[in-house]
């Protein structure tokens, strides 16, 4: 496994939210197929009033060249690289001239080619914005670097040989585009994944060693963890999945989530070792007594998040794949090592067992059960208060989804991403590919002026920009066929069409390969591209609306076939998608949970006990989210599921107890329900502070979504606790004989109790041995 997570990779590309049927991200495909990949593009941006000053001007000439040659770069498209297209009579056909050429040695010179350059209304906002003096560079980037590990260099030399331009010119530049955005989040992912693992081991030893007092204890609880980490990059290896921002959470989770498991059973050992001194039959009691309940508690954890892989989503079924595997794998890990490695150690001495008398912890428990006992009317009150007080939260919340939701507002990923939306109106792909069903049919001038009305309308939004397409290239043609006067750039009427398509049939090389990116072989099909803000889920379901109604209303069904695609359109999509299905992933988690919990007690009425202290919790994280304006959104439905997979471990451990007890106590409730909690009250209190503060971890994250995730399940957990330490046992005791039955002292999954052991005789081995010695 240690060789296999060598050869784990990062992932670079935004895994696809859709499943591959569904009908969006089928006509994203058809899209790309017929006109190409539109997610090469990086763009960089600069704000310079002088911009047409010489010296700035050359400066800016020399970064496109030097950008250029790099390689790795297809082309690059700036305000220093625009052409025009300029009438040959002779010839009937148009030729591409470039506006500025490299001749140019005066200002001059420079300002009267400035006026040409500006009178041309093609480039207008999409290579410079006069109002704000803000110019864009178009970078093609060669798709197949872009899907290998070169792309990390690539763009690092972009951004290097930009550097040089600030030094020089003193201007910032602003860079931006899916490629870019893709490189920067998966490095970021990168520098959080390794951050993260050893913030885990430090924050559960440092709370171990508190608990435990022992350098034993937590080096070999680190050694199991440290394993089940190889263990989790080898696993994500042999699948062949990449890591991503989710899967690189899973390394430091596994650890969060696997140190309970030592805790548990090093806590039950010593209070077995107390009981009798007895080594081998401490750590044979271990086994036996809660290693069924352990189990079934990593069970209940892997099945919250093996839910994922039911919502078909790439992203989060390797996220489920990979953690499931892997929290079972630490449990078969901790249940084989720790009895194995602590029956070679020596006994503990009695200072490693004044933990178990720690008084603080003890008072808490006895408080817990003082008000289980006396105070049952006024826990069920607050429950109801803070029910009451949930569902007024939960009514609040808002579904919503950004493009870099997760990226804090100021890093220079977002900001550079808003200043491209303030000054040309965004940069997230928007696509409408027409079939006119006819060949040559994009060219008819009925349909020029159709696609420019569709233009007209959708461009006039504020969150949508100006629009790329044929019908923009024909105006610009026409503008050339007229000598470059501005008051010709428009759709040609009939009589103009049959000489502008002569010219633009005549022409060669560039001008044909042009025309190439904008139509089909058979000029039958168009693609109309705009780009959109990152204006989130929400709006973008009015302008998704908006866009269908009037190319719809333009382009009726019964004569053309029409579709609305791009990354925008498979992102909000995909986005609204992964919520409905995380929805259900949450409620087939608790179906599955409950499940488990009814095999094991074999009691319907103790499953739905086992429940409710679980649901509040839940209900509680969905109200705060409410208050505090938290968005449902991927990120923060992961909550649900992974928190209610884990804080159900407490119910279990409880429970199990509980049953245990019945039989100790001769079916007494209240014995049980007390000594049940004074048991298993110290074990659930350690581990939910490592759960805690565990998650807690993922607060220091730079991705909103991991910050979200970390504190909500933290927050839920510390719910949970008290949940289960106080509302349970309450119920416990008011039901009493309705709800503890026959069937859940028999259960199908048994638990030993103490006087089922393996007898004395059997056990000392250990004392025999030494006797001989």
């Amino acid at each position: 496994m240690a060789f296999k997570a060598g050869d784990v990779q990062m992932s670079y590309q935004y895994a696809p939210l859709l499943p591959e049927d569904d009908p969006a991200y089928l006509e994203y495909e058809a899209f790309e197929e017929q006109f190409g990949n539109e997610g090469n593009l990086m763009v960089i941006g600069v704000t310079d009033k002088d911009f047409f000053k010489l010296k700035n001007f050359k400066l800016w000439t020399e970064l496109t060249n030097n950008i250029s040659n790099i390689e790795g770069v297809s082309s690059v498209f700036s305000a220093t690289e625009a052409y025009n297209l300029l009438k040959n009579k002779e010839e009937k056909q148009f030729e591409i001239v470039p506006v500025f050429n490299n001749k140019i040695n005066s200002q001059y010179e420079l300002d009267s080619i400035c006026e040409e350059f500006y009178n041309l209304p093609f480039y207008e906002n999409n290579l410079y914005n006069k109002s704000t003096h803000t110019y864009l560079m178009a970078i093609t980037l060669v798709p197949e670097i872009l899907q290998s590990p070169e792309r990390v260099e690539l763009i690092n030399k972009i951004i290097s040989t930009g550097n040089t331009y600030t030094e020089k010119s003193h201007n910032k530049l602003h860079y931006s585009g899916l490629p870019y955005i893709r490189v920067t989040t998966a490095e970021m992912v990168k520098k959080e994944l390794n951050m993260f693992i050893y913030m885990a081991l430090g924050v559960t030893a440092i709370i171990m060693f508190l608990f435990f007092r022992s350098f034993k204890v937590v080096m070999f609880s680190m050694l199991v963890v440290a394993v089940a980490v190889i263990w989790a990059l080898g696993t994500q290896a042999l699948f062949g999945f990449k890591i991503t921002i989710l899967t690189g959470m899973i390394p430091p989770l596994i650890i969060v989530i696997g140190i309970p498991n030592s805790v548990f059973l090093l806590n039950k050992y010593h209070q077995e070792y107390k009981k009798h001194g007895n080594k081998i039959k401490a750590l044979q009691r271990v086994i036996c007594k809660i290693g069924n309940a352990t189990f079934l508690t990593n069970l209940t954890t892997a099945s919250g998040f093996g839910t994922f892989i039911f919502t078909s989503s790439k992203i989060l079924v390797e996220f489920g794949i990979i953690a499931a595997i892997n929290i079972i794998g630490v449990f078969i890990l901790s249940l084989l090592l720790i009895p194995i490695i602590f029956s070679f150690i020596s006994a503990p001495k009695e200072r490693h067992l004044n933990h178990l008398k720690n008084k603080a912890v003890n008072k808490i428990v006895d408080k817990l059960v003082h008000i289980s006992l006396n105070h049952r009317t006024t826990v069920y009150i607050v429950a109801g208060i803070i029910l009451v007080f949930g569902f007024i939260g939960i009514s609040m919340i808002k579904t919503t989804g950004y493009m870099l939701d997760d990226i804090p507002h100021d890093d220079p990923l977002y900001v550079d991403l808003k200043y491209f939306e303030e000054n040309f109106d965004g940069l997230m792909p928007l696509e409408v590919m027409i079939d006119t069903k006819k060949p040559n049919g994009v060219l008819k001038a009925s349909n020029l002026k159709k696609m420019d009305q569709f233009h007209k309308k959708i461009s006039g939004h504020s969150d949508i920009s100006k629009a790329i397409s044929l019908s923009e290239v024909v105006k610009f043609a026409r503008q050339g066929f007229y000598n470059g006067n501005k008051k010709y750039y428009g759709i040609p009427s009939n009589q103009e069409r049959n000489f502008l398509l002569s010219y633009v049939s005549n022409s060669k090389g560039d001008q044909q390969k042009i025309i190439s990116t904008f139509i089909d072989s058979t000029r039958a099909k168009t693609r109309l591209s705009f780009r959109l803000k990152d204006v989130g889920t929400t709006k973008m379901t009015e302008l998704n609306n908006m866009v269908i109604s009037q190319i719809k209303d333009i382009f009726p069904d019964e004569k053309y076939q029409t579709s609305v695609t791009g990354a925008s359109i498979l992102f909000f999509k995909g986005t609204k998608y992964l919520i409905q299905n995380l929805f259900v992933s949450l409620f087939l988690a608790i179906i599955l949970i409950a499940s488990f919990m009814a095999w094991m007690f074999s009691s319907k009425r103790m499953v739905l006990v086992s429940l409710i202290p679980n649901l509040i919790p839940l209900i509680m994280t969905a109200a705060l989210m409410g208050y505090f304006s938290i968005p449902i959104k991927p990120s923060t439905i992961l909550v649900f599921s992974i928190a209610f997979g884990i804080s159900v471990d407490d119910t279990i451990h409880y429970l199990a107890k509980y049953r245990q007890e019945l039989g100790e106590t001769n079916w007494s409730i209240k014995a049980a329900v007390v000594l049940a909690l004074k048991e298993t009250g110290v074990s659930m209190i350690y581990t939910s502070i490592i759960l805690f503060f565990g998650f807690g971890i993922f607060g220091f994250s730079e991705f909103g979504g991991t910050v979200a995730l970390g504190v909500l399940v933290a927050v839920t957990l510390l719910i949970a606790l008290f949940s289960n330490l106080i509302l349970l046992p309450s119920i416990l005791l008011t039901l009493e004989k309705l709800i503890t039955n026959k069937s859940f002292k028999e259960p199908l999954l048994h638990i030993y109790n103490e006087d089922e052991d393996i007898e004395i005789e059997e056990l000392r081995i250990e004392k025999k041995s030494k006797e001989k010695q």
